[in-house]
């Protein structure tokens, strides 16, 4: 039987996960909008891309009425969370994944607002695991920028631990060095790191939809990452991640044993996201914005 499908069980009966309390923070936005509002309905409030299933996991099993939408490469699960409706899909790591994703969120389903969420390497000290990243600002190594017009009152801030507001950056390999880490958050003053937000955020702003972008810390700046991890995490099917993960033990037994502690984490930390999304989402305007626009 497949070692995530077995991993995956066990920790949901283990982890008990403390939740983050509802979002206080106030959401608004002057900057660039999309000049027509469309003329029909969306099919669903809110879209969210991820790149792992595990990372929206958490939020999945909040919804009712659950709907999915097999594509020849995706799948998309529906469903209603509160008053609103909810489109999920993991595309994949790496930003060609995560445009191709969201191109076909935003085509299938219509979201008025799209959400990247998933898991971040710290970049910064005093960032722990499950604490939360609010992007601002967005960056990647080539020199691309752009600003989010995202406002949270000092006073959400202070009532909710573990939230955190600032840049993000997104780049094309897994960050296991701590080192690595320390040099990334200096040279771009970014507090987490991650893979596919920056790709999400532009596709959205070239299409003017409505755009977020939160992450839940998943390694500290202090903590190094396996070697094998990107390997691992890269696979897209059960049979590409078992024949990663047993040529990782074959190659270093004590891989597995690292494994098994990171995804403990990673399910861990895919609750707490939950928990804060589903704060925010409910409290998100149907008609304000959050412009995604290019800075200098």
């Amino acid at each position: 039987m497949p070692w995530q499908y077995l991993l995956q069980n066990w920790l949901r009966q283990q982890a008990q996960a403390k939740v983050f309390e509802h979002v206080r923070s106030a959401v608004s936005g002057e900057g660039e909008t999309s000049e027509q509002e469309p003329a029909h309905r969306p099919r669903c409030d809110v879209g969210l891309v991820g790149a792992l299933a595990m990372e929206l996991a958490g939020l999945e099993d909040l919804l009712s009425g659950k709907i999915a939408t097999r594509g020849s490469e995706l799948v998309v699960h529906s469903g209603r969370l509160g008053d609103r409706g909810l489109a999920l899909v993991a595309g994949g790591i790496g930003r060609a994944n995560a445009e191709r994703a969201t191109w076909a969120l935003l085509q299938g389903h219509q979201p008025a607002w799209v959400i990247s969420a998933g898991f971040a390497g710290a970049l910064r000290e005093g960032l722990r695991h499950g604490d939360i990243i609010m992007a601002d600002s967005l960056v990647t190594p080539s020199g691309e920028r752009l600003g989010i017009d995202l406002k949270v009152s000092r006073e959400a801030l202070a009532a909710t631990p573990g939230l955190h507001v600032g840049r993000l950056v997104t780049v094309d390999r897994v960050v296991a060095k701590s080192a690595d880490k320390r040099k990334l958050g200096e040279a771009y003053d970014a507090l987490a790191v991650d893979m596919e937000t920056y790709a999400v955020a532009e596709l959205c702003r070239r299409e003017k939809v409505r755009f977020m972008a939160v992450r839940v810390i998943s390694d500290t700046v202090d903590e190094e990452l396996p070697a094998d991890i990107g390997r691992v995490a890269q696979q897209r099917t059960i049979v590409g991640t078992l024949g990663a993960v047993t040529g990782a033990v074959w190659r270093r037994p004590a891989s597995f044993k690292d494994m098994l502690r990171l995804k403990q984490q990673a399910l861990i930390a895919s609750d707490r996201l939950a928990r804060f999304l589903q704060g925010t989402i409910a409290q998100l305007p149907r008609a304000a914005t959050i412009s995604t626009e290019r800075t200098s």
